[in-house]
């Protein structure tokens, strides 16, 4: 199901930095970028060429700035995603796209439904997170304590926010299994079978690495964004929308999804039990099925993993 190793690409940006990216799947297949989590590469955990070739899609997946191989771009806000998708649709020579996000991707894909003009077809958020600021929101209940301790020194005491994170991005590098080992003491039983599967495991600290190899500046950039103005109404956001969530998801809580549903205009949300965060990953082939389907058809609501994180999960 999961990803071989796809080629990279890169493109500059109109401000002259460098985006990378990767193309695979059905070469003229529908096109649809997958925007990663938070911290988290153009890596994956994505399907592998051959189930993207069944199902017809050509799947985009790109670096946000200070990732992998993308220039970094200080003090970006969520909004700035929208052009970079857009730098690289032109590159490729994409009139219309649709975009799905996972947990740190999500609010970045919301952007460039709101932003691209009418180029997104269609937009999935899997376990994604609402605006800080959100009215009547309780922004971290339901976090892992791990989340909530970060989020709140990342407001109260930034240095040593960035601190904390450039020490976890060494060890994710000297040991990439690192974070994995992290994030399993604060999961749930649902969370815990998904990653526990040797072969997404590998992936996951593969995504971790690649993300992480220049240092922690797209995570550092990702968390300020995330606090900040997005920099777009959430009532812009164009086209069909389908919130997905598991609904023991401790990372990035469901009331999250709950309270997009209630801004975003006509989307739809699916809640699946017994899942919660990293089901996101077993979910995705036919949340691709949805995104590129000529009359689009409910995703399935039976048991099956979540994928993505709040302030750490790709």
């Amino acid at each position: 199901m999961f990803q071989d190793r796809a080629s990279r690409r890169q493109v500059e940006a109109r401000d002259g930095r460098v985006l990378e990216f990767a193309v695979t799947g059905h070469p003229q297949g529908s096109p649809v970028f997958l925007l990663h989590g938070t911290p988290g590469s153009r890596l994956g955990p994505k399907p592998r060429s051959s189930v993207l070739y069944r199902l017809g899609v050509t799947l985009i997946s790109y670096d946000r700035p200070g990732y992998g191989g993308s220039t970094r771009h200080p003090k970006r806000a969520v909004a700035d995603a929208a052009e970079d998708i857009e730098t690289i649709a032109d590159s490729l020579g994409l009139r219309q796209f649709a975009v799905v996000g996972r947990s740190g991707g999500g609010p970045h894909a919301l952007a460039a439904a709101a932003l691209c003009r009418g180029r997104v077809s269609r937009t999935a958020v899997l376990v994604g997170i609402a605006p800080s600021d959100a009215s009547g929101l309780d922004w971290l209940s339901g976090m892992t304590d791990g989340n909530v301790r970060e989020y709140e020194t990342a407001d109260n005491d930034w240095s040593k926010h960035v601190e904390r994170l450039r020490l976890q991005a060494d060890r994710a590098r000297r040991d990439p299994e690192s974070m994995v080992d992290v994030l399993r003491t604060q999961m749930t039983d649902p969370d815990l079978k998904v990653v526990d599967d040797i072969v997404i495991r590998r992936l996951l600290a593969e995504t971790y690495v690649e993300a992480l190899r220049e240092g922690p500046f797209g995570w550092i950039d990702d968390v300020s964004a995330f606090r900040s103005s997005w920099g777009f109404r959430l009532e812009d956001v164009r086209g069909e929308v389908l919130l997905w969530h598991g609904a023991d998801d401790n990372f990035s809580p469901v009331s999250h999804a709950r309270w997009l549903a209630g801004q975003i205009p006509g989307a739809q949300i699916q809640i699946q039990a017994s899942t919660a965060h990293f089901g996101a990953v077993e979910v995705l082939p036919e949340i691709l099925t949805w995104l590129v389907a000529e009359r689009p058809v409910p995703v399935r609501t039976g048991a099956g993993p979540a994928s993505g994180a709040g302030i750490a999960v790709p």
